[in-house]
C-alpha cells in the first residue's frame, strides 16, 4: 500500500546500470519505473529487438520522503536528480504520461533541444525549412532566430521543436 507522503523521484545511476538498479530496487520491495524504450538493433547477419532505458542514467522511484535518503545506500545509485535546491518530485501525472507514451510508440528518442544565444541552427519545418540562422534569444520553448538573406537581415520565432543545432 502506498502512502500519501510517498513522492515520485529521479535518480541518477552508473552509465548502463538503470536496470540492475531496477532489479536491486524490485529485489527490495522499492516502487520504481525504468521506462524502456522498444528499439529494433541491426547486426551484421541480423536484427533482433531490445528494450534500452528511455532516459540514460535515470530511474523514477516511489518512496516516503523520510526515507528517500536511505536510498542512496544502494551500490549504482550516484544521487537525486535536483530542482531548486532539492531533490526533485515528480506529478503521478507525468508517470502515467510515459508509460502512456511509451505503450502507444515504438523507437522513442528523448532530444534535449538546448538552445544557446549566437549558436547557429538549421530551420526543420515551414517556408524557410533549410535555411540557417542564428538564435538571437531564448523564449521558453521558443526561440528568436535571425537569418541573413538577400542582403537583408530577417528575424522570427520559431518552436524549438522545429530548430537543429549545429
Amino acid at each position: 500500500m502506498i502512502k500519501e507522503s510517498t513522492f515520485w523521484y529521479v535518480i541518477y545511476t552508473r552509465p548502463r546500470w538503470e536496470k540492475k538498479i531496477a532489479k536491486l530496487l524490485e529485489d527490495k520491495g522499492i516502487v520504481h519505473y525504468c521506462p524502456l524504450n522498444r528499439v529494433e538493433k541491426q547486426w551484421s547477419d541480423r536484427k533482433k529487438v531490445v528494450f534500452e532505458p528511455l532516459f540514460k542514467g535515470y530511474i523514477f522511484i516511489k518512496i516516503e520522503e523520510t526515507q528517500k535518503w536511505d536510498i542512496k545506500m544502494i551500490n549504482g545509485i550516484i544521487n537525486y536528480l535536483y530542482w531548486l535546491g532539492k531533490p526533485a518530485k515528480v506529478k503521478d501525472e507525468e508517470i502515467d504520461k510515459i508509460k502512456m507514451f511509451l505503450q502507444e510508440f515504438d523507437d522513442v528518442e528523448v532530444i534535449d533541444n538546448k538552445l544557446d544565444v549566437n549558436s547557429t541552427v538549421i530551420i526543420n519545418q515551414g517556408v524557410l525549412m533549410s535555411y540557417r540562422g542564428i538564435v538571437v534569444d531564448v523564449l521558453g520553448n521558443k526561440a528568436r532566430v535571425q537569418i541573413d538573406s538577400m542582403g537583408i537581415r530577417l528575424s522570427a520565432i520559431f518552436k524549438k521543436a522545429n530548430l537543429t543545432p549545429l
